[in-house]
């Protein structure tokens, strides 16, 4: 790598490098040549876009100084705002921040750092210089040391400047917003290479110690991608990007993920991933192409197609809109639909993952509380902080918004004979929002809704946002369903699960005991008085665990008296209850017409 002099840098310039692998810490040093002469203020960001919770990333700050550039063995003294906000003194010269920051968060959103991988969002780790985010910044990127890293390269998004062989060196960013979009990843990857439409792709992977079938994954990949690009370009056939990464990392158990502009984060299963020469759950692996389809989907809707209440992000505080069912929930019905029109998945297979999320929405009480705009609205505090109420106070905006888009892209091709759907909005969307990167405002698909379909779909459209987005009434879709195309059938229960539906509880397991996790509105569980945390001893008599669970619930007969032993705070309780059909909400099986 040739030398890059520091007068190439930006004015705003961030060096990273590993402090301790078994501490999990990095160094960050921040370079500020031009600091504002009356106390520069720095801040770290409260939360990552994309993930709707305050997470208070300066918490992981252990240390923190500042010195003068042209005296740096003499701190300054850092006047400390509050919990994320430092001060600068007066002074005139370039000044450097030195942190040390600990990370050990294997999720996506965060920070992570030992002696396998390294993982940074720059949110984590970068500190904002307040009143200067609108100018370009470098960041640096150092090797770690240690042997164990030798051969680790660097996998990221972000324009690289001047890098070496493995991919450390020099990035640019053209401001502190987009250097917080580009995750990056370091360690030792596999790697699949693919075009869409000409864009080259991406998927580096680390965690998996077998060889993976890059060549399975890089076909299906490309087709899915390529459907993407098609849907909002269909005459340009044209990216928003001129390249783009998919970062995974393959764990035991975790799954999620992260949006960034040219970029995605991935978290899955190390089962989920095609190895060469070993057999797959082909189930396990098309939910992880429904990530793959979901985040990527993302880099037109959510990314470039965004609310005008994240122009700019407010990174110190919650950022509220009420369209999260549109951004969420119209990508969580694109997402597995891509898959089907990719030919990844078959039709019968693509529908019944449109019943599987139908019937999980139908199953929650907390539909008949909470509006989707709500829902949408109140991600911060209830979405993104679950607790064992959630299931009957909260509806998804992820899956209900899905259904929602089914129901919309309906009623168009209903309105229009088939001559237009929900896709010819999405691109009147993208041309007059994503294109343009105006923020749409909160009720800013009516007047798009309008242009597309005219003031006859005026009427169709009020109803359908007062019953199913601002109201609480569910989504018919076995009405609105073409039944010579696909068929809509009550599904058939066995008894177990019949069973199942009407006791309304979660479970998990805590040292042998079945310990009740949920329980909902109407079910038996609750009319019989068990609650969240309670451990279950016994059932008619029969010990309970959750190896026995099924097996002593299938002995169970309808409108017979159950008797149910369990644990409260070590306290022993005794309770009766009958299963009643009525506690059985509506199940829906879809299938192709014949």
């Amino acid at each position: 790598m040739s030398k890059l002099n520091t007068s190439d840098l930006p004015a705003i310039h961030y060096t990273i490098w590993s402090a301790d692998l078994h501490g999990h810490r990095f160094h960050v040093k921040l370079r500020i040549e031009n600091p504002l002469p009356n106390g520069q203020i720095l801040q770290m960001p409260a939360w990552i876009p994309g993930s709707y919770l305050i997470r208070d990333f300066s918490k992981q700050i252990e240390t923190i100084e500042a010195f003068a550039v042209d005296n740096p063995n003499e701190a300054l003294v850092l006047e400390r705002i509050d919990n994320d906000q430092w001060r600068l003194p007066k002074l005139a010269g370039a000044v450097d921040i030195l942190t040390t920051v600990y990370a050990f968060d294997s999720s996506v959103r965060a920070a992570y750092l030992d002696t396998e991988r390294a993982f940074i969002n720059p949110s984590s780790l970068c500190l904002a210089v307040k009143g200067q985010e609108s100018l370009p910044c470098a960041l640096v990127l150092i090797p770690p040391k240690d042997t164990c890293a030798n051969h680790w390269t660097v996998q990221t998004g972000l324009q690289p400047a001047k890098v070496d062989s493995q991919g450390y060196g020099f990035y640019l960013a053209k401001n502190y917003d987009d250097l917080l979009d580009h995750p990056i990843a370091m360690g030792e990857f596999q790697i699949a290479h693919w075009k869409s439409n000409g864009v080259s792709h991406s998927m580096a992977i680390q965690g998996c110690i077998h060889e993976l079938d890059l060549e399975r994954l890089a076909t299906d990949l490309q087709a899915i991608c390529t459907c993407t690009i098609n849907l909002f370009e269909p005459k340009t056939k044209e990216a928003p990007f001129q390249n783009y990464l998919f970062l995974v990392n393959a764990v035991l158990f975790g799954y999620g993920g992260l949006e960034h502009r040219n970029s995605t984060a991935l978290l899955c299963r190390r089962d989920q991933l095609p190895l060469v020469n070993t057999l797959l759950d082909e189930s396990s692996y098309r939910e992880f192409l429904g990530l793959c389809s979901h985040e990527y989907f993302h880099a037109w809707l959510v990314k470039r197609i965004q609310a005008i209440a994240f122009q700019p992000y407010q990174l110190d505080r919650r950022n509220h809109t009420r369209l999260l069912w549109f951004f969420e929930g119209f990508t969580s019905y694109y997402d597995d639909l891509q898959l089907f029109r990719s030919k990844r998945i078959d039709l019968k297979t693509y529908l019944k993952l449109v019943a599987n999320n139908w019937n999980g929405i139908l199953r929650g009480p907390g539909r008949l509380k909470q509006s989707l705009a709500d829902s949408s609205f109140d991600a911060w505090t209830k979405y993104y902080q679950a607790d064992e109420n959630t299931p009957n106070a909260v509806v998804s905006y992820y899956g209900k918004g899905a259904l929602l888009a089914l129901g919309l892209d309906l009623k168009i091709r209903a309105f229009t004979n088939n001559r237009q759907s929900l896709d010819d909005l999405m691109r009147l969307i993208w041309q007059t929002h994503g294109v343009t990167l105006d923020g749409i405002a909160e009720d800013g698909l009516d007047d798009l809704i309008l242009t597309l379909l005219g003031a006859g779909f005026s009427k169709t459209w009020n109803e359908f946002k007062a019953r199913y987005i601002f109201g609480l009434e569910d989504i018919p879709i076995q009405k609105w369903l073409d039944p010579k195309t696909i068929s809509v059938k009550h599904r058939t229960l066995s008894k177990l699960e019949q069973i199942k539906l009407q006791l309304g509880l979660r479970h998990s397991e805590l040292s042998g005991w079945l310990k009740v996790t949920h329980v909902l509105d109407g079910g038996a569980a609750q009319l019989a008085g068990l609650a969240a945390g309670d451990l279950i001893a016994s059932i008619n008599g029969e010990r309970i665990t959750t190896a026995r669970w099924d097996q002593v619930l299938s002995g169970l007969i309808p409108g017979q008296v159950i008797q149910i032993c369990f644990y409260r705070d070590d306290l022993e309780h005794e309770c009766m209850v009958v299963l009643e059909d009525d506690q059985i909400p509506t199940q829906y099986a879809l299938s192709p017409a014949e």
